[in-house]
Formats: C-alpha cells, sequence, structure tokens
C-alpha cells in the first residue's frame, strides 16, 4: 500500500497565498480613504459649514443685487462665494491626513499598503471627488435659491460658455483648493501647521500681495505675481476673462500638483 506525504511545508505554502490573494488593489485603497474621511464627524460638519455657506452667500449676494448695477449674472452670484468656501476646502484637505499622523494611524495605513504613492494618490482621488461633488450639489441647490429672488429670466440657458463653463470650472476650483490642503499636510504633518499655510496661501498671501501697490509703480511686479495665486487665478476662471483664462488654468492646476509632488517626496523619504 503506497502512502501519499503531505507537502513539506504546508503553513509556508498557505502563508504565501494568502499574501498573494490579500494584496491590495488601488480601488480597495481609494474605498479605504474614502472610509477613513467619512468616518469622521469633522468631515460631515465641514462639508455642512462649506454648503451653508455656499448656499448663504448666494442668497445674501442675489438679494444685495441692486448693489452690483443692473443685471447681475445669477452665475456670479453662486461662484462668488468660492472665495470664502476655499478656506473651507483648503483646510478639509489639510485635515484628510494629518489627522492619521496626529493619532498614529498613519502607519497602520503604510502597512497596509507600502507604496507610498499609492497612497497620496488615493487620497488626492477622494478629497478631490468629495469637493468637486460638493461643489455641484450646492451649485444646483444654490442656483435654485437665487432663481426666485433675480427672476426665472434671469439665467439665459442658451448660452453655454456664459452659464455651464464658469459653473464647471468652479467644481475644478473647489478641488484643487482641497489637493492644495492635501499636499502641505503631506508636507508638514501637523494639523495647525498645514491649516495655517493653506488659509496663508489662500487668503493672507493675496492681501499681503496687494499692500506693495501703496510703495508705487517699481513694486508693481509684486503685485502682478499675485494675480497666479491660487484664489486670484480661480476667479479669472470664472469670470472668464479671455486674456488671462488659459494662464489662469494653469496656475489653478500646478499649485495643488506642485503641493502633492512635494508631500510625495516628504512622504517617500520620512519614516511615519
Amino acid at each position: 500500500m503506497t502512502t501519499v506525504a503531505p507537502p513539506a511545508h504546508p503553513t509556508r505554502a498557505a502563508a504565501a497565498a494568502s499574501t498573494t490573494s490579500a494584496r491590495l488593489s488601488f480601488g480597495r485603497v481609494v474605498r479605504s480613504e474614502f472610509l477613513k474621511l467619512f468616518t469622521l464627524r469633522s468631515t460631515w460638519w465641514t462639508l455642512a459649514f462649506a454648503a451653508a455657506l455656499t448656499v448663504g452667500l448666494a442668497a445674501l449676494i442675489a438679494g444685495a443685487s441692486s448693489s452690483f448695477g443692473p443685471g447681475l449674472s445669477p452665475v456670479a452670484a453662486i461662484t462668488l462665494p468660492i472665495q470664502f468656501t476655499m478656506l473651507v476646502a483648503g483646510i478639509l484637505g489639510a485635515m484628510a491626513i494629518t489627522g492619521e499622523y496626529s493619532t498614529g494611524m498613519i502607519r497602520s495605513t503604510l502597512t497596509a499598503e507600502p507604496r507610498r504613492g499609492r497612497i497620496l494618490l488615493a487620497k488626492s482621488v477622494v478629497v478631490a471627488a468629495t469637493l468637486a461633488l460638493l461643489a455641484a450639489v450646492t451649485t444646483v441647490v444654490a442656483g435654485l435659491v437665487v432663481m426666485p429672488i433675480l427672476g426665472v429670466d434671469a439665467y439665459a440657458w442658451g448660452d453655454a460658455k456664459e452659464l455651464w463653463l464658469p459653473l464647471l470650472l468652479s467644481l475644478l476650483a473647489m478641488a484643487t483648493f482641497g489637493l492644495l490642503g492635501l499636499g502641505w499636510g503631506f508636507v508638514i504633518r501637523n494639523g495647525a501647521g498645514a491649516i495655517a499655510t493653506t488659509v496663508g496661501v489662500l487668503f493672507v498671501l493675496p492681501i499681503v500681495l496687494q499692500l506693495f501697490m501703496m510703495f508705487g509703480e517699481s513694486w508693481q511686479w509684486v503685485v502682478d505675481l499675485g494675480r497666479w495665486l491660487p484664489s486670484n487665478a480661480t476667479a479669472a476662471l470664472t469670470d472668464l476673462d479671455g486674456a488671462d483664462f488659459w494662464p489662469s488654468l494653469v496656475a489653478t492646476i500646478v499649485w495643488p500638483v506642485g503641493a502633492l509632488l512635494l508631500g510625495w517626496g516628504v512622504l517617500r523619504t520620512r519614516d511615519a
């Protein structure tokens, strides 16, 4: 009678098979980042505040439209609040990663997915998609609120460029503000520091550069640099200024890409 011997190392073979089958796909990494972001109470509060601020300011601007002169575009009433909600978007992006560093969860994240670039990319996808979806929803709600105030006929539905392009660009703007905060979060790894830096770039720095107007024409080049800051560039986008549209679009994209690339370099070279 012949006896068949079992494999010499069944445990090792099973472990290898388990390791192979448990390898994370990029979709699962995105799903895990989505769960981590939306299981935080602060995320829901931040999104609710941004939505209320957008709709509330749009209604106030529409109500005060007589102060802006005749024929205020309803699209302008909807997109102007971005100059304030950009701060909320940047803060959300910063919190999406700095919270992990403060709690130590980042070590578990890097253990589950050692490929650090995929983690940064997954977080970027989640933050950008969340803020773009938020902007889309609040744009629709703000439009429904503004229409009765300005009158239904205020919307020129036939002109796609004047109507839809600014609204679509506002979605891009909100996503880039969040990615800018996310990039600084990866670089600084501290919530207060990342938020302060994001607010400084989005809000404080434009004011500082504008002050150089008082120093005469010799400092005009400093004022001109302010045109390419994220907040000013996105404002030019939604205004559809023909002269500055494409340079402003490039500046809008370059700022978050640069911050994320810097964050990727820090993530690769520093321990968690």
